[in-house]
């Protein structure tokens, strides 16, 4: 069991949308040997698309609006053939705001995080409030620099923009040569050796090794000035940024820094390599009651994700589990705690973005795919093998943006209304009934998602929806403190038509201004607003 949870590796890569965060998951599937071509979000030569961009939407967009889940086995350079390889589990998140609470529920899943930076631009917002969530839970970072191979900012530049803006300390394990028409490749760090690529978008090209150290070698390959200026740059490195610490980084005080283009194949393997031999391995779990070691004999896991319609076919959801301790086998009685039901898995899956092949076991940091169709789970559901427990930190956020759905084809009412079944179930936008009017109100933290759900509503389920406004500030959940539940009557009363129900047939407030709201909580004082909801 040990040696199973020593060689995985469970990440997400993250970052704003359009720095590459796909582009670098297509490469390190066609390094993990998943693929043979790696595809493009968007580009006018490459006509594949990409593989963790598996929805129509995401395809015609280029964006990825709902996190992928792809695993493969990898055996880094200079390995012994003998040797088990590493199994690599990469959950690629949307970089899109509209879908950050995916991405936040995402991170709770993992042991480590990827962060890529577009070379040219620098960090952005996105950035910004993903490390904010990595720093919370004191998650490992390994930062990529994309986009060397056009012209961007001074790698200097950049590594000072990291440490202020993310408020970490960084460490480049590589170091590029030149960057724009210029660039030449880049020098590995961590391995003390120099690789030189033909870009190539399509396949794994062939590298060349350098000995930086032998008179006349490196200025042969990259020329005699990129050879003095490379060997300031290291110097400068080794005197300004500390000598890289593996326990530094996995105890995410420091984010080692790599550089490279995802696109043309540059420094992707270096990062790859250095990633499986310095990552964490899974690690314990926070559970409301204790804290669940991995190496533990008792299996236990969570649902951190649903995906509906992944099988258009079959109108099939899939619950996605994070293995927290224990080995998962198939056909195995599994204790859903929520509920109090115990449930069996004939066929639970893991996954290449959309493909997926049954499997008989899983162990920690393993996703597995659980069949979902009839809305057994819930996001946040706990699985044990007997034991109470729950698994903390997977909230749900107060939507900011809010509209009426309406049935826009009489004739489809029953596709209408499981197609918004299975789409609240993703957690990605939430449903309230109002209890004045019955009107059903879909709430967003942006405005794509609702485009999002009209897409799917009609090219997954064959329903049609319409859009009506509603003018609100805020929904937050309510609850009172022991002995004034007359208080809590006494306002759903005054409230009455600004009171709805979620899918748990909570209490809703729909405040329809930030004046009402704060009068509201300044005139009952015992009732307790929520603005984000723990499953």
């Amino acid at each position: 069991m040990h040696a199973e949870i020593a060689r995985r590796r469970t990440f997400a890569i993250i970052s704003h949308p359009d720095a590459g965060k796909t582009t670098l998951t297509e490469k390190l599937l066609l390094f993990g040997g998943q693929i043979q071509v790696a595809g493009a979000v968007k580009s006018n030569k490459i006509k594949k698309t990409a593989t963790s961009d598996w929805m129509e939407i995401e395809k015609q967009r280029g964006i990825s609006v709902t996190t992928s889940v792809m695993e493969f086995d990898y055996l880094p350079n200079g390995a012994e053939p003998s040797a088990q390889p590493y199994k690599v589990n990469i959950l690629d998140t949307p970089g899109h705001q509209d879908f950050a609470e995916d991405t936040f529920r995402t991170l709770t899943a993992v042991d480590s995080v990827i962060i890529v930076v577009d070379g040219a631009k620098g960090v952005e917002t996105q950035t910004r409030k993903l490390m904010t969530v990595c720093r919370m839970r004191k998650t490992p970072v390994i930062i990529f620099i994309n986009k060397m191979d056009r012209e961007g900012k001074d790698p200097f530049d950049l590594l000072d923009e990291l440490e202020e803006e993310l408020q970490i300390s960084v460490r480049p394990l590589s170091w590029p040569i030149g960057q724009g028409a210029r660039f030449k490749g880049v020098y590995n760090i961590y391995e003390q050796q120099l690789n030189l690529f033909t870009p190539d978008k399509q396949k794994v090209t062939e590298k060349v090794s350098v000995d930086i150290n032998a008179p006349g070698e490196l200025e042969a390959n990259v020329g005699e000035d990129h050879a003095t200026h490379l060997r300031d740059d290291l110097e400068l490195v080794d005197g300004v940024y500390p000598e890289f610490n593996v326990d530094d980084y996995l105890n995410a005080d420091i984010a080692p820094v790599f550089f490279g283009s995802a696109l043309n194949n540059f420094g992707v393997k270096e990062l790859l390599d250095c990633f499986v031999k310095i990552a964490p391995s899974p690690r314990t779990t926070l559970a409301e009651e204790r804290t669940v070691n991995p190496e533990e004999s008792k299996f236990s896991g969570f649902i951190f994700k649903i995906t509906a319609n992944i099988d258009p076919n079959h109108r099939s959801c899939i619950a996605f589990c994070k293995v927290c301790s224990g080995r998962f086998t198939r056909n195995t009685p599994y204790l859903q705690v929520r509920t109090g039901k115990t449930l069996r898995f004939s066929s639970p899956t893991q996954f290449m973005a959309q493909r997926k092949e049954t499997i008989d076991e899983a162990w920690p940091g393993d996703i597995v795919g659980l069949p979902d169709s009839g809305g057994t789970f819930k996001i946040g559901d706990t699985l044990t093998e007997g034991e109470i427990m729950h698994f903390r930190g997977l909230p749900s956020f107060s939507p900011e943006m809010f509209k009426y759905i309406e049935n826009a084809d009489p004739m489809k009412t029953k596709q209408l209304q499981k197609g918004i079944d299975q789409l609240m179930d993703e957690g990605v936008a939430q449903l309230f009934v109002n209890q004045f009017n019955g009107r059903k109100i879909i709430g967003t933290v942006g405005q794509l998602q609702f485009e999002v759900i009209q897409y799917r509503l009609e090219n997954e389920y064959n329903a049609r929806c319409r859009w009506e406004p509603i003018s609100l500030y805020k929904a937050c959940w309510i609850e009172c403190q022991p002995g004034f539940e007359a208080e809590l009557e006494n306002f759903k009363k005054r409230k009455y038509q600004y009171m709805a129900k979620d899918r748990d047939g909570r209490d809703v407030f729909l405040a329809d201004s930030g004046y009402v709201l704060s009068m509201a909580q300044q005139d009952f004082e015992h009732i307790r607003f929520h603005f984000t909801s723990e499953f």
